[in-house]
Order: structure tokens, then sequence, then C-alpha cells
């Protein structure tokens, strides 16, 4: 059996949670609300995070724009994801939810734009 110590990122109380794992028997305990069991039975079965990073702009008033995926994508894909989001350009003008990348890293999730950037 797996024990794990963790913090609930769930709302802001931030409970202090124990987690044990036998198998695919979970077991969680600190929480004081639901959102802390769920959260604690992803992140020991499954994590996911949302990336954020930039994106190089040609022909804008800045040279980069503020990206992030639409959705939580697998922690394990967490490197592939950087590597393609570190060799994308795009032309400005960019506007705040313009898909950057359409389907990054083969997860079937988009990567957006989170600001605006002008034409030069």
């Amino acid at each position: 059996m797996e024990t794990r110590e963790l913090i609930c990122i769930g709302c802001p109380l931030g409970c202090p949670l124990t987690v044990r794992i036998d198998g695919e028997n979970v077991e969680v305990n600190g929480n004081t609300c639901k959102r802390g069991d769920d959260y604690a039975r992803k992140e020991v079965l499954s994590p996911t995070r949302i990336v954020t990073s930039s994106v190089h702009v040609n022909g804008g008033e800045l040279e980069m724009v503020s990206v992030k995926t639409k959705e939580d994508i697998p922690k394990g894909k967490i490197f592939e994801i950087m590597e393609e989001i570190r060799k994308t350009t795009i032309n400005a003008p960019v506007a705040i939810g313009d898909v950057v990348i359409e389907n990054c890293a083969g997860t079937g999730i988009p990567v957006i734009a989170t600001k605006n950037v002008a034409s030069a």
C-alpha cells in the first residue's frame, strides 16, 4: 500500500490530504468537501495539468503572445506539448481565444492565445 500526502487545490481551504492507494482502491482522508476527494483521486490515478507558455508572433506589436492548453492534458504529455509550443510561430494580429495549435502533441486539445497582439 502506498501513502501520499497532498494539499488540496479544489477550493481556497487547502486541506491537507492523506491518500492511501492499494491497486485501484483509493482512500482519501482530510478533505472537508467532495472536491477534495475528487481532486485526490484524480491526482493519484490520472494526473492532468493546464500548460501555459508563450509563442513567437511575426509582425506584432509584441514579440510573443501568452498561450495555454484549452483543457487539462495528461501530465505525461507536458514535455511533448512544450516542444511543439516552442517550435510554433504565428502571424499578427492575434486575439484572445484564437487557436494557435489545433491538436497539440496528439492530445486532441488545442492551445489558445490568452492575450491580444495587434499588428505592428
